[in-house]
């Protein structure tokens, strides 16, 4: 990461002001109390299942009568059942990658009043619709507590992990030796690491259908690296006589400051790979998460050769897959520094970008996602570490809900998703600082949001071509105004399928800055948009028409009348807060 560890108002305060032990608190769990309370109310025993397996749903508390159960799938209704009991279980179908949302209903008055949804994910391995997560703190933790936080992921629908900061030393990641672990380790800002609470979280992970990566950076070693065997022909250095290593300095309470290696340099390959094996003989991680530091500027190797970073990490991570073939790998490309030469061209499960300035408008945010998708011909999705309310996050506070919808609603529709939650919420590049807390509200606005990328996956991040439409609103209701987005309008985002098109509305009408960051957390909520009518040029004889946002109803789909004259198509869009969904079904 670009600066991960200049950036540290908690992790110093912790570090001098309280024990270890005390630093993970348990007792005031802000995932459990006060303003951030969030109450589980429907989940399931996994966040993503295989094809044809058994999904185990529960309720929080016994059904009220008259209630129904309804699967989904992109609007069509595949089953309905009496809801009975806080339990149940359906079978998932026997399609690999699909995206299904369940919802509890009831009939009353004529209307149907939904009451709880959730998505179900039914996909045999997780690169194809990545959904990371991250982990950042492992000192003494109970198994309940590691269940705890392992089980809110799980209903955010998270399938994979990234465990930051959990090793020993960059170059000596695990601990011990492998026939005999340390219980304990330092990391490099002095925290307290416990094997059982990694080890606890791992397992934790793997019984929810996730995936487990260890962080660790490509080049990464600490000023004790010498008593490791690490050499100094293997390093990167400022200057073409070898005097001064290119290095990420670290003030105390920092243990070392961060010297870098060539990625390129096979005597340090061979090193690393075994130091990996060690890690993976202990623990059982599914992949290794790869961190870089972006652009070094001019570098050389030992003998004085420039070396072009940009370029060596292909080697790199060819070098860790045929180590470890089994074994996922993901690199960070730092504000997109060695994706197109290296990383879009590897073999990673997905591309993941880490994003800065320049790249502050949403148009920006989503030429990295597009620029992505080219790299790689459509076949690899993207994740993005983009941080929100940066600028908050040196003090106490709460995530601003306006600004982090918008900029998820941009990120979904374009068919990314965003590295954002954890133990807490993400909010800065030290992935421990956890100044920044969502009050209940977003929490439970989250929840449908990711369940809405799951749900409607195989339109958001399946297949499909970005085009533009004729679309205009004939009651000035709102302006409407095709991608890019505009301050004052809504955004119109298309999708060509087959068989369907998909338009997405982003509601910018009130917004205060079209930087997506929103860094000090100030982004306006956008007033609700009602009863809007919409004309269309369609491609043919339209079949049916739904909407569905994760705003209203829970995500799930609602049909909608419309006119069909010659190509032009009238209907009425009954609400939007900050985005909507709108599938156009042709005959």
């Amino acid at each position: 990461m670009k600066n991960r560890y200049t950036f540290l108002a908690v992790a110093l305060c912790s570090f001098f002001f309280i024990s270890c032990d005390d630093y993970y608190d348990t007792k005031n769990d802000p995932i459990t109390y006060g303003d951030t309370y969030l109450s589980l109310d429907l989940n399931t025993d996994k966040a993503v299942y295989k094809p044809g397996e058994t999904v185990h749903f529960s309720l929080k508390d016994n059904p009220g009568n008259n209630l129904k159960v309804r699967y989904s799938y992109l609007g069509e209704v595949l089953k309905e059942e009496n809801l009975s009991g806080k339990s149940w279980t359906w079978v998932a179908p026997s399609d690999d990658f699909k995206g299904y949302l369940v919802d509890i209903y009831e009939s009353a008055g004529g209307k149907e009043i939904i009451h709880q949804s959730i998505s179900i994910d039914v996909s045999s391995d997780w690169k194809k619709f990545p959904r990371y997560g991250f982990l950042s703190g492992y000192g003494k933790l109970s198994d309940s507590q590691i269940e705890k936080n392992i089980e809110v992921l799980n209903r955010y629908r998270i399938n994979g992990i990234q465990f930051y900061d959990w090793m020993n030393d960059h170059q000596r990641p695990l601990a011990g030796t492998v026939e005999n672990p340390a219980a304990t380790w330092i990391d490099l800002i002095g925290r307290t690491n416990y094997l059982s609470t990694v080890k606890g979280y791992i397992s934790a992970a793997h019984n929810k259908g996730m995936k487990a990566t260890f962080y660790n950076l490509a080049f990464g070693a600490l000023s004790n690296a010498a008593a490791d065997g690490v050499k100094e022909e293997w390093y990167i250095f400022k200057d073409a006589d070898h005097n001064e290593k290119d290095n990420h300095h670290l003030d105390a309470p920092f243990r070392s400051s961060i010297y870098l290696t060539n990625p390129a340099n096979t005597e340090w390959l061979n090193y690393l790979i075994q130091r990996n094996k060690d890690v993976y003989s202990v623990f059982d991680f599914d992949g290794y998460h790869i961190d870089q530091l972006g652009d070094r500027g001019t570098v050389y190797d030992y003998n004085g050769n420039v070396i072009k970073l940009q370029n060596t990490y292909k080697l790199f991570i060819a070098a860790m897959k045929q180590a470890n073939p089994t074994k996922s790998l993901v690199m960070n490309a730092v504000n997109q520094f060695g994706q197109e030469e290296s990383i879009a061209k590897s073999d990673v499960d997905f591309l993941y970008t880490e994003v800065w300035d320049p790249n502050k408008s949403f148009e920006q945010l989503v030429q990295i996602i597009q620029n992505n998708d080219a790299y790689t011909n459509n076949t690899k999705r993207t994740v993005l570490a983009a941080y929100m309310n940066y600028d908050k996050s040196n003090s106490a506070g709460f995530v601003n809900a306006p600004g982090v919808l918008l900029t998820n609603a941009v990120i979904f529709s374009f068919g990314a998703s965003h590295l954002e939650l954890g133990e807490h919420y993400l909010a800065n590049e030290y992935f421990p600082n956890s100044n920044l807390q969502m009050k209940t509200e977003l929490r439970q606005s989250m929840i449908t949001y990711y369940d809405f990328l799951v749900a409607y996956q195989n339109i958001l991040r399946d297949g499909g071509t970005f085009t533009s439409y004729n679309l205009q609103c004939t009651n000035s209701k709102m302006t409407l105004n095709s991608w890019p987005a505009q301050q004052g309008n809504v955004a119109v985002v298309g999708k060509r399928f087959t068989d369907k098109d998909v338009l997405h509305l982003i509601n910018f009408t009130n917004a205060n800055t079209m930087e997506w960051r929103d860094k000090n957390g100030t982004q306006a909520e956008p007033t609700l948009i009602a009863d809007t009518e919409l004309k269309l040029v369609a491609a043919k004889s339209v079949k049916n028409i739904w909407v569905a946002s994760p705003d209203t109803n829970k995500g799930v789909a609602q049909k909608i009348a419309f006119n069909q004259t010659g190509n032009e198509v009238v209907f009425n869009l009954p609400s939007l807060k900050y985005w909507d969904m709108i599938v156009v079904e042709y005959q």
